[in-house]
């Protein structure tokens, strides 16, 4: 072994919210542990999260919150390492917290509190740092091919700064989400590269496109915002929806974009808190014209352009309540509680919160996040094939799969 050669327990690729996580508890184990990454700056999904404030975690996280090909392999580490463990590590560094709607738990002051947190309990658990520090190759040694000092298998990690040898691997490398602050493919190129599958992957939690002739008439109102109930596959979501220049984001869309794929429509229920019909039934004589009526429920710019021509039926004709007949008032009803629309795509990897799909979790360990075929090797974080929605849910799965691998590494 040369003078550039460095002898570890532990190889953890990936410096963010789940390499982390798993370096302190192989550390606080006695792991002699190497935690390296391509990036200078530390975490910058960490810093950029919740608006600067990082939502660390959601109160309710549970597996139904998870999409996943395998939707029970996330129920094992969400149990042994949950939410309330994460706060109590907040609350041991005097990190000031709140909680927003649903569950959702942000830093009083900023997402930086987060990553110096980490950071200072990787410090205190002896993990070593290598960054910013490039990977050039990985290998992996058994039999006669390890180091006599190797117990049962050894990785060779070639970087740019030295070659380590550890018996055990943990790749934390993330998804395609944000390319330009690093994200990258190497997770999975890695997997393969061992045998192990990896699921088709998609943008999640992202805005999604229209063509042109679905959404001209919604162009010009980017900013308008409208709370609204959005379903698609089976799934369902009640928060506002934000018309963009190209199409519709906002929490709700965000949320099924996870579930929604190519071809697909999602239907939109505008009035998902109002009972439409008997507010009809109330105004059945009213001279108002009806698009004012409706501008008291919905915005005035959004109820002109739907009378005016929305995607998949005519325009409505505009004229008192009173004129409509019944059968009118009831199929325009029923068309704003199901506006169905098919989008063209999304907006992309760039701006997308997360990444759909990964390391399949049938080629892993549910306990300790092991590749079942190649052991000492290890996925855990947004790397592997489990996706929260949005809320906190993608840094709790984070926490949990970064102790789990921890405890076992």
């Amino acid at each position: 072994m040369n003078k550039s050669s460095v002898l570890v327990d532990v190889v953890i690729i990936g410096a963010g919210a789940a390499g982390m996580m798993c370096a302190i508890q192989a550390g606080r184990r006695g792991r002699s542990v190497v935690l390296l990454d391509h990036s200078a700056r530390l975490a910058e999904k960490i810093r950029i999260s919740g608006g600067g404030r990082c939502n660390f975690t959601n109160l309710h996280a549970k597996p139904e919150h998870f999409l996943s090909g395998n939707p029970h392999f996330c129920r094992s580490a969400l149990a042994r390492y949950t939410p309330l463990d994460f706060i109590a590590l907040l609350r041991k560094h005097g990190i000031r917290y709140h909680e927003k709607k649903l569950g959702q738990l942000f830093c009083d002051d900023s997402s930086q509190q987060v990553i110096d947190l980490l950071s200072s309990e990787c410090n205190d658990a002896g993990v070593t740092w290598q960054r910013p520090c490039r990977v050039l190759d990985v290998t992996y040694a058994t039999g006669e091919q390890a180091d006599e000092q190797s117990v049962h298998s050894r990785f060779i990690i070639k970087t740019d700064r030295n070659t380590l040898m550890a018996n055990a691997l943990v790749i934390a490398t993330g998804g395609l989400s944000i390319p330009q602050i690093g994200a990258s493919d190497f997770g999975y190129r890695l997997a393969k590269q061992f045998g192990i599958p990896v699921t088709p992957l998609r943008p999640g939690l992202v805005g999604l496109t229209f063509s042109q002739d679905d959404f001209s008439g919604f162009r010009d109102m980017a900013g308008i915002a409208i709370e609204a109930q959005v379903s698609c596959e089976g799934m369902a979501f009640r928060e506002n929806i934000l018309l963009t220049h190209r199409g519709l984001s906002g929490p709700a869309i965000l949320q099924i974009s996870s579930y929604w794929k190519p071809g697909a429509a999602i239907h939109i229920d505008l009035l998902p808190q109002h009972d439409l019909q008997t507010i009809l039934e109330q105004y059945r004589e009213s001279q108002q014209l009806l698009p004012n009526l409706l501008a008291s429920y919905l915005p005035r710019r959004f109820v002109k352009i739907w009378f005016a021509a929305v995607p998949g039926r005519r325009a409505i004709a505009v004229k008192p309540v009173r004129q409509y007949r019944d059968s009118e008032l009831q199929q325009m009803a029923g068309q704003l509680y199901d506006w169905p629309i098919v989008p063209s795509g999304t907006v992309g990897y760039k701006k997308a919160e997360v990444t759909v799909g990964g390391v399949d979790t049938h080629a892993l360990s549910s306990k300790t996040m092991e590749a079942r075929q190649v052991p000492g090797l290890y996925f855990i974080g947004e790397v592997v094939d489990v996706t929260g929605q949005l809320g906190g849910f993608n840094f709790q799965w984070a926490w949990s799969s970064g102790y789990a691998a921890g405890q076992s590494v």
